[in-house]
């Protein structure tokens, strides 16, 4: 255990061992209640975006990044401590040893993100806004602004009842047909005119 212990706090896997604490304790903060595992992720997600990790929440895909780095760092360096190299060169070849860690950790994290991405459903707000430009019919006797139900058919030919909301007079029955103009993602209710 206690070659174990040097391997994971010596260089290079020491810096990767701290980040990875870190992970393991907002996992039990998140498994606690104590930490929103959705948290407030901010600019973190156009960073993941940039280096082709988006798709996943921002806290797996790190934490996958961190893992697989500090396996490999792990692995690497005992490695290159079999190797018989002189001082210098073992201490440049660790150095190194951190970037290398890094991208085949990053290529890893990589493929799981795009298998993970398959494996997700889509957000609500996506197939929600995929009923704009439909036809629904209203199921309420009256719409206006501030309330109305309608019946709207997805391309599998399932239907949902969506909140509907319209400007002007509309007709003071129910099953009048009505075209989805848009989508409102705060107030999760569909803008609909009707077809005359």
């Amino acid at each position: 255990m206690n070659r174990f212990a040097e391997a994971a706090f010596g260089f290079p896997t020491g810096l990767f061992t701290f980040l990875l604490l870190v992970a393991v304790g907002y996992w039990l903060f998140v498994l606690l209640g104590a930490a929103d595992a959705e948290g407030a992720e901010g600019g973190l997600d156009e960073i993941a975006g940039a280096v082709g990790l988006s798709g996943v929440p921002v806290a797996v895909a790190g934490t996958t990044l961190i893992a697989l780095a500090w396996f490999v760092s792990l692995a690497g360096g005992e490695l290159l401590g079999r190797v018989p190299v002189p001082g210098p060169v073992r201490a440049t070849l660790a150095v190194l040893l951190v970037p290398a860690a890094l991208g085949v950790a990053w290529a890893g994290t990589r493929g799981l993100v795009v298998a993970g991405r398959r494996l997700l459903p889509t957000s609500e707000g996506a197939s929600r806004s995929a009923f704009v430009g439909r036809t629904c019919v209203v199921r309420t006797r009256h719409v206006d602004t501030g309330y109305g139900q309608a019946e709207v058919t997805a391309d599998d030919g399932s239907s949902a009842v969506i909140q509907v909301r319209l400007v002007g007079e509309a007709h003071e029955a129910a099953g009048w047909t009505a075209l989805i103009y848009g989508y409102d993602a705060d107030d999760e209710v569909f803008w609909i005119t009707p077809i005359t």
